[in-house]
């Protein structure tokens, strides 16, 4: 037989070192266990139970952005009861996947009585044989964090301002001439608009990547939320959470990054988003959901999400079936079902006002002193809803306790086309704005129905009105409301260069009677818009949107004292005309949150006519005015409910003189020291005035030297003085002028 080679020629292998080709080429095989968690804190159940259990669980952590399939999940068994043991075995495809997981779900609430504990199965081992002896780590240092309030501690005390302008955001200082200034600015800072959280504690930019936050001194970023192509945002009042929306559904691509900070496959075809502020977590996704109706007029509602005003929920509602509120922070709907309402349009939640607040704080504070809880009902929130006629049906408002779902009071409306609910911002009243139509349909007109919430049984008061209402505004913190009306033909079908003539009216609740009255209607204006203070009293009343005329009316409601009231002045006496201002083509006007200036604004958004923005004063005098090219927002910087308690700002009250006295000398200083930078400007250009002519005299007497003229000598001081030159100015002075006709 040939021997084993080439030509005939044998090799002998066994001498030959393939090491180094076999260390190099070496296949790895994943032989860890890195990719198995240890997930404990699950409920005790028997195998009847298994398979929902699983589903449940895979759900929950695929909606976390951690996908993982009911086979992979394994359930160690108690044999002697047939139970499992309270802990699974789950195993994702890498280790990557599992140190997701662990980051997104640890801690998770898995329902109201068990909570998920996580751990690596790599860890367990190390956990058993761990040396407990105590070794004291080295100590960190210590990075202080900028406060996101910092603003609020501006030794002048000034407000703050966004102006957005072409590519360019600034930020800017408001106060007095000598104190504005440029906070912050930033080229390219935003893609669509900024957006002020209801504290001010965050300004939003938005992106097509999605949305960031920014805060602090130095503007640094604070968080992000990745919904792509996101339009509209709205926060949660106590700024915990934030919703997002696009007009584009949610797409998943293949590879795109998961966890509990982006969108998982279940999230597809979603349009609203719910995120956690604090951790940038995303916590639900939603559906747009359009009114029910013509398709071609459909037009969402937003916010389509509406917070309670302690954050806890958060509630949506289905046109024509359902409202349906989620607990925060686990997003599952309360009660696991929603609240069943045939032809349920919108609704409301009640505001929390000072009173609830205290009331809250009190409870806090005794809880924290260890005080016995008195057996008193728990504190709910309440919410408002309104139903159509259905039927044989009526349309019915409807005010309700929740997450007790008690039914408080109903009211039935007949003949209704429209309602409208407007809580005043202390949630002692709410007012349903109803719009009528007579039995053949051709004519509309309103009703307003009063609820007043804190008193028994909440009774509702009506206030009839015969034209359309195009406006309402409750008085903050106050128990007066601003309504504008109109009868006008063309209200329906404005056309261009069409004003609308209006009617504005006043009301305030009479304490004696109990009932809202009338304090004074302001006829045939062209105002559509009412603005309060925030401080209450004062009001301006604007025509916003119109090319054709831009008033602004400056009103103070309360312009007389206590005095003049009690001596028998008329009802409605104390409203007095401050002033009229001008602001062509504005587009939006907004107190500041002292209620002592007023912005308006007319943005590139609507038109292109004079864009720019004006400050006012409450008189309705012009503090400043900037007109720029391309400028499209303003928006003043919120501040948050004040830390002094009610005894606090009484003192301050009853003290003001003694605080405004240091004032009135910041100011005179202010003044003063304005003068006298005045003439020190003024001396030095005198100074250098006289420099500049003597300069010119000796180079005059040089040339004349040099051409052999006689120069003449420089006169003493007293000479100069003695030489006078009298200047005759004859002054005509009209003091009668007649005019003559003379008629031919």
């Amino acid at each position: 037989m040939a021997p084993n080679g080439v030509n005939g020629v044998a090799h002998d292998d066994e001498g030959i070192d393939y090491s180094d080709i076999e260390a190099k080429y070496q296949v790895q095989y994943d032989e860890g266990l890195d990719n198995i968690l240890i997930v404990d804190g699950v409920p005790v159940i028997d195998k009847s139970k298994l398979e929902k259990l699983l589903q449940k669980i895979a759900k929950d952590f695929s909606r976390k952005g951690c996908p993982i399939k009911p086979e992979n999940i394994t359930v160690p068994w108690n044999d002697s009861t047939g139970k499992s043991k309270g802990y699974i075995f789950m195993e994702f495809k890498n280790a990557d996947d599992a140190a997701r997981a662990l980051v997104a779900m640890n801690g998770h609430p898995f329902d109201a009585k068990h909570t998920f504990m996580i751990t690596r199965f790599t860890d367990f081992e190390r956990y058993l044989n761990m040396d407990e002896t105590y070794h004291e780590p080295p100590p960190e240092e210590y990075k202080p964090k900028e406060h996101l309030r910092a603003w609020l501690a501006d030794p002048q005390g000034r407000d703050q301002y966004a102006t957005y302008r072409g590519d360019e955001v600034e930020v800017h200082w408001h106060g007095k001439p000598s104190q504005c200034e440029i906070a912050h600015s930033r080229a390219n800072w935003t893609d669509l608009y900024v957006s002020w959280s209801p504290m001010g504690t965050y300004m939003a930019t938005l992106h097509r990547q999605g949305v960031r936050l920014w805060g602090g001194p130095s503007w640094e970023p604070q968080q992000r939320f990745a919904h792509p192509l996101v339009k509209l945002i709205d926060f949660s009042p106590n700024e915990q959470y934030l919703v997002t929306w696009s007009y584009d559904p949610i797409v998943v691509r293949e590879g795109a990054e998961q966890g509990p900070q982006y969108f998982s496959p279940e999230d597809e075809g979603n349009n609203i988003a719910v995120w956690d502020i604090k951790t940038g977590h995303l916590l639900r996704t939603f559906p747009s959901v359009y009114p029910e109706g013509d398709e071609a007029k459909k037009q969402m509602q937003w916010p389509a999400l509406k917070w309670s005003p302690d954050d806890k929920f958060v509630g949506r509602v289905t046109p024509g079936q359902q409202i349906s509120v989620y607990e925060l922070p686990g997003m599952h709907l309360q009660g696991k079902k929603s609240i069943k309402i045939e032809g349920v349009v919108d609704f409301e939640w009640r505001p929390l006002g000072d009173k609830d607040r205290e009331e809250i704080e009190k409870e806090n504070r005794a809880a924290a002193n260890g005080a016995p809880a008195k057996q008193k009902k728990a504190r709910e929130n309440m919410l408002a809803y309104w139903t159509p006629e259905v039927q044989n049906q009526p349309a019915r408002v409807s005010l309700m306790n929740f997450p007790s779902r008690e039914l408080l009071r109903q009211k039935n409306l007949f003949n209704v086309t429209e309602c409208k609910l407007y809580w005043q911002n202390q949630g002692d009243f709410l007012c349903v704005k109803v719009d009528r139509h007579t039995k053949t349909k051709k004519s509309i007109f309103c009703n307003l129905e009063i609820f007043r919430v804190r008193e028994k049984d909440f009774p509702v008061e009506i206030v009839e009105l015969k034209d359309t209402v195009t406006d309402f505004s409750w008085e903050p913190k106050g128990e007066r409301f601003a309504l504008v009306s109109s009868s006008d033909p063309n209200l329906g079908n404005p056309g261009p260069g069409v004003t609308i003539k209006t009617d504005v009216s006043f009301y305030q609740l009479d304490r004696t009677k109990g009932d809202f009255k009338l304090l004074k209607t302001l006829p045939s204006r062209t105002s559509n818009t009412v603005r309060w203070s925030p401080r209450g009293r004062h009001v301006v009343l604007a025509t916003v949107g119109s090319s054709s005329k831009s008033e602004l009316e400056f009103w103070d409601l309360d312009f007389t004292t206590d005095e003049t009231r009690r001596e028998g002045a008329p009802w409605g006496s104390g409203i007095q005309h401050l002033g009229t201002a001008d602001h062509y083509a504005l587009t939006d006007a907004e107190w500041d949150p002292s209620g002592r200036y007023l912005a308006t604004s007319a943005s590139a958004w609507r038109h292109t006519l004079e864009n720019g923005y004006a400050i006012w004063d409450f008189r309705g005098q012009e503090l400043e005015k900037h007109i720029l090219d391309r400028f499209k927002q303003f928006l003043w910087r919120p501040r948050p409910p004040t830390l002094l308690t009610k005894e606090q700002q009484r003192q301050i009250r009853r003290n003001l003189k003694e605080y405004s006295r240091v004032f009135d000398e910041e100011d005179a200083l202010e003044e003063s020291n304005v003068s006298a930078e005045l003439i020190a400007h003024r001396k030095r250009l005198v100074d250098e005035w006289n420099a500049w002519r003597l300069r010119c005299k000796e180079q005059l007497a040089e040339d004349r030297r040099k051409r052999g003229k006689k120069v003449e000598p420089a006169k003493d001081k007293a000479a100069q003085e003695e030489e006078k030159e009298e200047i005759e100015v004859w002054v005509d002075e009209v003091i009668e002028q007649i005019e003559e006709e003379v008629v031919e």
